[in-house]
């Protein structure tokens, strides 16, 4: 299949790649010419616009950073729906505000365009394995038409409704995630400071009622779990600035709709602190240094 593929960031290029593996042509387009390059040797035709990926597509996929971007990619002069040809099935894999999934879908379909939003979990490491979970807003026949596809990026590919519904599973999903890393956080360093090994505490957790992804997994205890960002200085994994854009998000929508997410807004302003000490760039789990003492 002729897709068009746009934003190849640090998802979307493990994404293409896995594309390209399973024998698609890719038409490309993204900002960073090395990555392009990567990709063009790889068998991907380079872009020179969204525009001009679009045109070439029988399926047009975005992965981008914000939803300031995903207008600009769709709506602009040289942008997704200036070269898109009524019919082409397309669907944009960011994670951005229900809102503005809905409103990118709904200039869509007034050129002949069933667009559906699609935001993925799994981080890089799930993009480069091919085992991203897929969280799809779009029509029925949209997501039949796109499963096959999606499946050759991740495992689990899941329809949730309507447009825009991708980005509220998705939203919903990571406010907790930002909650209960700040939980176990917390529960890890008053174990330490009480005295308890913090390898028996995790084990007890792990096997009782405090049980969760972000201490079973992802631990943010260092010496807990040899796999987690935690062991490798907290480098690698989901940013704490890409954790703290989906609590915006969160706490953003919630106002909308007038429901309360107290415990989510406390997690935002955690991150946010974390953020304005230079720690945004570290992976989401170095919360708990917050609560450890300087050594």
């Amino acid at each position: 299949m002729n897709i068009a593929f746009i934003g190849l960031g640090n998802m979307g290029a493990p994404m293409a790649r896995n594309l390209l593996k399973a024998g698609h042509h890719l038409h490309l387009f993204d900002l960073n010419r090395a990555v392009l390059a990567e990709l063009a040797a790889m068998g991907g035709v380079i872009s020179t616009s969204p525009k001009d990926a679009a045109t070439a597509g029988d399926l047009v996929i975005t992965m981008l950073p914000a939803a300031a971007h995903v207008r600009s990619v769709y709506l602009n002069d040289d942008g997704v729906l200036a070269g898109i040809r009524a019919g082409t099935p397309a669907v944009d894999c960011s994670t951005i505000d229900p809102q503005t999934a809905r409103d990118i879908s709904t200039a869509a379909a007034q050129q002949g365009v069933d667009l559906g939003d699609a935001p993925v979990s799994g981080g890089t490491g799930g993009a480069a394995a091919g085992t991203l979970t897929f969280m799809v807003g779009a029509s029925a026949a949209l997501f039949d038409t796109l499963h096959p596809v999606l499946a050759q990026m991740g495992r689990n590919i899941v329809h949730c409704g309507e447009v825009g519904t991708g980005q509220i599973a998705k939203i919903c999903n990571n406010l907790l995630l930002g909650i209960s890393m700040i939980g176990v956080s917390e529960a890890m360093a008053l174990g330490n400071a009480l005295g308890i090994d913090t390898g028996v505490l995790a084990g007890i957790i792990n096997s009782s009622t405090g049980r969760c992804w972000s201490s079973d997994t992802y631990n943010p205890w260092p010496g807990i779990i040899d796999t987690a960002p935690a062991a490798r200085g907290y480098t690698g994994g989901f940013g704490a600035e890409l954790m703290l854009k989906d609590l915006g998000l969160a706490t953003e929508a919630a106002r909308q709709a007038h429901q309360p997410v107290i415990l989510g807004a406390v997690a935002q302003q955690l991150y946010q602190a974390m953020s304005l000490r230079g720690e945004g760039g570290l992976d989401f789990s170095a919360i708990v240094k917050g609560y450890q003492k300087p050594s």
